[in-house]
């Protein structure tokens, strides 16, 4: 005879398995992301290439491949800031020309004339070659989107500035200041456009924006007493410059002399 009561419990072990396994099968699983991974994939390369896309920006490529590479000026041979200790030929014509271009806007604006320009060498990420200059020069030694600034300084900050050049001993781009390291690393005879450097005059320096803020430690810019923003790029100003003259200048007039 059937033990019915052992079926019975048996078929229960069973429900009670299956609504435990439906349960546990149905309730909400937790993920986490245990790995990332990514692959760079250039447009620019044929395998990647859609056709559709290629047609799309075929055109644009070439309308800026033609602007950068238009010829603006003409450059007698090459500058490079790692031919000097103190100063360079790039250094110098970059200073120049930011103080010059920069001038125009100053004056327009604020009736104000730039008495110096203070870059740094750092900045300059390429050399300017001999030969044709086009706008493609001007972002490969300017690839950054810098601004030109112009801070008001007393002289006591355009003697920190001073001191601050000397303790870094780079090329760093300066113009409108001249000045003489003595025997002891000290300076002297320190000019601003020709006359002695007074500590309460008030000063106008050309800068970046990254500079005035502080940048590389140029903190006497932080103590400036008033300050603006031109919105003109340096990169902008050098491709204005060369469009301006047939053969750039090689500017090379002592600015610091050491005894």
């Amino acid at each position: 005879m059937v033990n019915l009561k052992k079926y019975n419990d048996v078929s229960k072990l069973f429900v009670i398995f299956l609504t435990f396994f439906f349960v546990a099968s149905c309730s909400k699983q937790n993920y986490y992301v245990t790995k990332i991974e990514g692959k760079r994939i250039p447009i620019t390369e044929k395998e990647n290439q859609v056709p559709q896309i290629e047609n799309f920006i075929k055109p644009y490529r070439e309308h800026i491949n033609k602007d950068l590479d238009s010829v603006l000026a003409y450059c007698p041979e090459t500058l490079d800031k790692s031919t000097g200790k103190w100063q360079t030929t790039i250094g110098n014509l970059m200073a120049d020309v930011t103080l010059m271009r920069g001038n125009i806007v100053f004056q327009a604006r604020e009736k104000k004339d730039i008495d110096i320009c203070l870059l740094n060498s750092g900045g300059i990420r390429s050399i300017l070659p001999k030969g044709n200059v086009t706008a493609r020069t001007a972002f490969e030694i300017m690839p950054f989107e810098n601004s030109l600034v112009v801070i008001a300084l007393k002289g006591e900050q355009i003697l920190e500035m001073v001191d601050y050049f000397i303790a870094e001993k780079k090329p760093h781009p300066l113009t409108g200041v001249t000045f003489t390291i003595d025997k002891n690393n000290l300076p002297k005879n320190i000019l601003v456009q020709g006359k002695p450097v007074q500590k309460e005059t008030i000063y106008y320096v050309g800068t970046n924006d990254y500079l005035s803020n502080g940048g590389d430690n140029m903190n006497f810019f932080k103590k400036g007493v008033q300050k603006f923003d031109l919105d003109y790029k340096l990169r902008n100003i050098l491709i204005d410059y060369f469009k301006e003259v047939d053969t750039i200048p090689v500017i090379s007039d002592i600015r610091i002399t050491v005894e």
